[in-house]
């Protein structure tokens, strides 16, 4: 199943994760309950 980039970043914000850093075309979102990082790849 794909996911695009927007549809994703809404699914982790509603689980509690939070943007940390944006480096080129990836995004790094932190969840500091769970300790866990999700990186997000937006390419075109």
């Amino acid at each position: 199943m794909n996911l695009s980039p927007k549809h994703l970043i809404k699914i982790l914000e509603q689980y509690g994760f939070t943007f940390k850093r944006s480096k080129g075309s990836h995004q790094l979102y932190y969840n500091p309950t769970t300790n866990k990082t999700v990186i997000v790849p937006i390419h075109g």
